[in-house]
């Protein structure tokens, strides 16, 4: 009879938070419509693509081989010719404005260099505000440039010796890419988008309903019916739970199908990982709200866990790439293991014998955060 009683209250307490959430439709809204657009906005803003930079170029030679140096750079997917400048004074001006981010200067003599078999040179001004675009626009620079040499070195060979290029010496990289063949970033951050907009709904969500029961003072009126606090928390956490479990599915499917990222896993390790990454969010939620008042207080905590998360998940940067004592960090952090699950099982199509530690890690962590929040959580209504 006790264990009928209390599943008969909790799940009077499921009714109620399911109405009180799904009543308002500024609610309902929240729930569907905000993970979609920041998926689709996600989706197509976020790259790690660099292409049609805007470039100046300088030409003082004025010659049949800077002009071909110069189409070299514009023929290509990365880089536009914004402006021809006529004076050095117009790449600065062009790179302080932000009008360009790269200029090229051709001093005279360029031509008459290479056609005497020296070395010529090509001053590169890059806007390097922006660190990671200026280094793969360096990198695309001189790439383009070293083709450029290679070119017009086998053409001069083949004018004067054609005899001497069959046996000049050749490296020729085969490339054979793995899980992305056409190199598209959005397959890399869509799958990931999946863990951050999951972890912002569970987490706030659960966040801010325990506390704003406590902010209108209906929390106090709750704890007085016969309600016991473990049923109290199961009311409060199966419903976000529920929505959690709805919210990943919308937001896999819009990514999956929208996108046209490929999954080639499996839907059971899908589900696996994300529950238990869901529990973890919880587990956070409801710590949030075991030290937050207000429902500001509440929303400023989230973020200052949120943030530092994503930073720390290896989202947009790679973890090998963080000082030590964060990539030991890390460690600490769910979002960690489900980025590289939601990666893996999308783009490998690797299965459990792989990916148990990062199931075991997520799972570890639900229980530490949920034990530890649930602990906080009858203190505070002492």
């Amino acid at each position: 009879m006790s264990l009928i009683a209390s599943l008969m209250r909790i799940g009077h307490m499921l009714r109620k938070e399911f109405i009180q959430t799904l009543r308002d439709p500024r609610t309902r809204w929240m729930l569907i419509g905000p993970p979609i657009i920041q998926m689709l906005v996600f989706g197509y803003a976020a790259t790690l693509d660099v292409k049609h930079v805007e470039l100046a170029v300088l030409d003082l030679d004025n010659t049949q081989e800077s002009r071909e140096l110069a189409s070299h750079f514009s023929a290509s997917r990365y880089f536009d010719i914004k402006t021809h400048a006529t004076q050095r004074e117009e790449l600065r001006d062009g790179i302080d404005r932000g009008d360009v981010l790269a200029a090229l200067e051709i001093d005279s003599g360029f031509a008459e260099h290479l056609r005497n078999g020296q070395g010529a040179s090509v001053q590169v001004l890059v806007d390097c505000s922006n660190s990671n675009t200026a280094l793969v626009a360096l990198g695309y620079l001189n790439l383009i440039g070293a083709q450029f040499a290679r070119g017009y070195q086998l053409d001069q060979l083949r004018r004067t010796a054609p005899q001497l290029v069959s046996f000049l010496p050749q490296v020729d990289l085969q490339t054979r890419p793995w899980f992305n063949e056409g190199l598209e970033s959005r397959w890399y951050f869509v799958p990931s988008v999946i863990g951050n907009l999951t972890l912002i709904m569970v987490m706030m969500l659960t966040a801010f309903a325990v506390v704003r029961e406590r902010e209108i003072g209906t929390l106090e009126q709750v704890m007085v019916t016969p309600i016991r606090r473990w049923e109290f928390i199961l009311g409060k956490t199966i419903p976000f739970f529920l929505i959690g479990c709805f919210d990943a599915t919308i937001i896999s499917l819009v990514g999956t199908l929208w996108f046209g990222v490929p999954f080639r896993g499996s839907l059971g390790v899908l589900a696996v990982g994300v529950v238990a990454f869901i529990f973890a969010s919880l587990g956070l939620g409801l710590l949030i709200s075991t030290i937050s008042v207000t429902q500001q207080q509440a929303m400023i905590t989230s973020f200052f866990f949120t943030m530092p998360m994503i930073t720390l998940s290896g989202f947009a940067t790679p973890i090998s790439s963080m000082p030590p004592f964060f990539q030991k960090l890390t460690y600490l952090n769910p979002m960690r293991y489900v980025m590289v699950l939601l990666r893996s099982v999308y783009l490998k199509g690797v299965g459990f014998d792989i990916l148990w530690p990062q199931i075991a890690a997520m799972a570890a962590s639900a229980v530490l955060l949920l034990g530890i929040s649930v602990l906080r959580f009858h203190k505070s209504l002492e």
